[in-house]
């Protein structure tokens, strides 16, 4: 399934010759409060969740979110 976004994602783009795995635009976002904090994190952690990847956040292996839940991720962080 996941192999199969990339490829269509490659195929509408016109400089990606089989699968795209990253978005080519950049959109930087100021975090000027903690409570856009909150939400850009938020966004991130259910990103994989909305997409179907996993039930809740915490079960994406590579996610902070295990380590905002109270578990211990694959990489140490600092919370913001």
């Amino acid at each position: 399934m996941v192999v199969m976004m990339f490829e269509r994602a490659g195929i509408k783009s016109s400089n990606v010759k089989n699968r795209q795995v990253w978005q080519h635009h950049n959109k930087p976002i100021e975090l000027w409060s903690p409570e856009v904090i909150d939400q850009k994190v938020d966004y991130i952690h259910n990103n994989r969740v909305v997409s179907g990847f996993v039930k809740e956040p915490e079960h994406w292996k590579y996610s902070s979110a295990i380590d905002y839940s109270g578990g211990r991720g694959l990489l140490e962080i600092d919370f913001i």
